[in-house]
């Protein structure tokens, strides 16, 4: 039975009652998320490589008064992905919400890119979110009822020239998770369960803060050519995070959110 319409707008947006799963949970845009879901009333399990990093996760939804389990997992090792999520099926019961964020973003083009630079993205950023999504869909469907979001990329339609920033692997595998968002939500659709992708632009994460926020003449073209004039700041990603993962989306479906201050339309 899917659930029923919840009355007020913002009923739409509490996550009391449900359990979100947050992949590459332990820094960045995954770690903001699972805040924001544990704000939201969200139960949240935490996936990632580094254990130490999501206990701090753990602990700091703990203080907001919120509840989450840290859990190592490697989103390219299928049966570490298979036993994570039945951890988390053992632990809550359900999983409600699916959040895709592990990526990688290797440097380099096609002529000097190697095989396993090529292969550590699209195992990361393709294969991690079709296998987490193997493993969570069966019990969506069975609970009519499910939320995947992918985090893709504005690069998954916009390329850079400037030969410090080209990145073809990562390109190839953000654009990969657009064809695999809608593949998945035209399938799974009539379960109760949407399937949508955001594309962020320039936040200040692990993987920009070393190279792209480093170079005072990239974030000065960068902020001339957005319309909002800088950088996204932190936290400005949760607000379409959390409508895509409550019910005030429930008619959105296969779609791809880009949230880039409006760079991608100048």
């Amino acid at each position: 039975m899917k659930n029923k319409r919840k009355e007020t707008i913002k009923d739409l947006f509490d996550l009391t009652g449900k359990t979100a799963l947050v992949t590459g949970a332990s820094g960045g845009l995954g770690r903001d998320a699972a805040r924001a879901y544990a704000e939201c009333g969200a139960k949240v399990a935490l996936l990632a490589r580094r254990k130490e990093k999501l206990e701090d996760v753990v602990e700091e939804i703990s203080q907001l008064g919120g509840e989450a389990i840290a859990i190592q997992c490697d989103v390219t090792d299928e049966e570490i992905v298979k036993d994570a999520v039945e951890e988390v099926i053992q632990q809550y019961g359900k999983i409600d919400i699916l959040l895709n964020d592990s990526g990688v973003a290797v440097r380099g083009g096609v002529h000097n890119l190697t095989e396993e630079d090529w292969d550590k993205s699209m195992n990361t950023n393709v294969k991690g979110a079709y296998l987490l999504s193997k493993y969570v869909i069966p019990c969506m469907i069975k609970q009519n009822y499910g939320k995947v979001v992918n985090i893709a990329s504005i690069n998954a339609i916009i390329a850079d020239k400037n030969d410090l920033f080209i990145r073809h692997s990562y390109n190839a595998s953000k654009s990969a998770v657009l064809g695999l968002t809608k593949g998945m939500a035209a399938s799974y659709g009539r379960y109760g369960i949407t399937v949508n992708a955001v594309g962020p632009a320039l936040f200040e994460s692990e993987m920009t803060k070393d190279t792209l926020f480093k170079s005072d003449e990239f974030l000065k073209g960068y902020s001339k050519m957005n319309p909002a004039g800088r950088p996204a700041e932190k936290g400005e990603l949760n607000g379409t995070l959390i409508y895509l993962s409550s019910d005030a989306s429930s008619y959105v479906n296969g779609q791809f959110i880009l949230v880039d201050g409006g760079i991608s339309i100048v």
